[in-house]
């Protein structure tokens, strides 16, 4: 099957949707992954949904554990769990 010019499957689509959104994607991608999205209700559903997880990522307040406080809760996780083991 030869390769289109112009047009690209839904898995590249994909591919220059991630590149696009971290603005990796070259101008002719871009192009490419426009004309795509005109006539394919997949990589549009993909393309919106890509867009709304980055928002949300962008605008979330994530807090951490430290690594003490991650050890702390590692080793109380270990305790309580051989504590469990003992008993049944």
């Amino acid at each position: 099957m030869k390769k289109s010019f112009l047009f690209i499957s839904c898995e590249e689509a994909k591919h220059i949707c991630d590149k696009a959104q971290y603005n990796e994607a070259s101008i002719w991608e871009h192009f490419k992954l426009s004309l795509r999205l005109m006539y394919c209700r997949i990589t549009k559903s993909y393309s919106s949904k890509n867009k709304q997880l980055s928002k949300v990522i962008e605008t979330s307040e994530v807090k951490c554990l430290k690594a003490e406080e991650r050890r702390r809760l590692q080793n109380q996780f270990n305790e309580a769990l051989s504590e469990q083991q003992q008993t049944n």
